[in-house]
């Protein structure tokens, strides 16, 4: 049994093989493995019997639920009208510049992925972005480029 298996087993063990417990075990694979592969969506179909295109179909739905290798960093940019108007797109500019990446991919060295998603519940505070599941709010293109500073000098 390979890890994936284990891991599938164990989530299965913990929530059960009904329906209603493919989220919770959908998310405790992204937990682990970061994204879901079409090799674990197929041993997740098999372990709880459920076709396929049913377990592809939750997990392509929630934008939080990756279907292909991000990168350590998920760098989340709300885009709701409310961020927008408070200046999204100069933040997503000044993201991309530093990182050297546009919207929707990774970086060379796999650290960093830039994403935009619906709101992220900080229309309040706007601009807002996670970063997994960090989030910081009312950006400017200044302070957006140190908070990535400090994750890229991370070792």
């Amino acid at each position: 049994m390979d890890f994936q298996e284990k891991l599938v087993q164990g989530l299965i063990s913990k929530y059960g093989t009904d329906r209603e417990n493919l989220l919770p075990i959908l998310q405790g694979v992204v937990d682990q493995e970061r994204f879901l592969s079409e090799d674990v969506i197929l041993k997740i179909s098999k372990a709880m019997a459920i076709p396929a295109a049913h377990v592809y179909g939750t997990a392509s739905f929630y934008s939080f639920l990756d279907t292909e290798p991000r990168g350590k960093y998920v760098i989340r940019i709300c885009k709701t009208i409310t961020c927008s108007m408070k200046g999204k797109n100069q933040i997503l500019l000044a993201i991309e510049n530093f990182l050297k990446v546009k919207v929707g991919e990774t970086t060379i060295d796999k650290k960093f992925t830039i994403l935009q998603t619906n709101c992220l519940g900080w229309c309040h505070k706007a601009p807002a972005m996670l970063v997994n599941d960090e989030v910081y709010t009312e950006l400017t293109p200044e302070n957006v480029v140190d908070i990535l500073r400090e994750y890229k000098e991370e070792k």
